[in-house]
């Protein structure tokens, strides 16, 4: 997904980071928990078009939701959740 498709009526200043991970996986799972509840995301990350993959490490993966679902979005992820 990227920001166009991820909501047409948020402009991309209004997108919050909220996780930063090392691991596609566990972006990944920590995405799928927030879609379970309805709580729009996606995840960002630049690997240079997979020429280099190093990106990921250096940088992290972001996982981004609106600035409205940030606390909702926090809630969900906490770590007594087990996610």
């Amino acid at each position: 997904m990227n920001m166009a498709d991820f909501d047409a009526g948020a402009p991309a200043h209004d997108l919050v980071t909220i996780r930063v991970f090392t691991d596609e996986t566990e972006a990944e799972i920590a995405k799928g928990a927030l879609d379970a509840f309805g709580i729009r995301c996606m995840i960002s990350h630049d690997d240079a078009g997979g020429q280099d993959p190093f990106l990921r490490m250096v940088q992290g993966i972001r996982l981004l939701v609106r600035s409205k679902d940030v606390a909702r979005a926090e809630q969900v992820l906490h770590p007594d959740n087990g996610i």
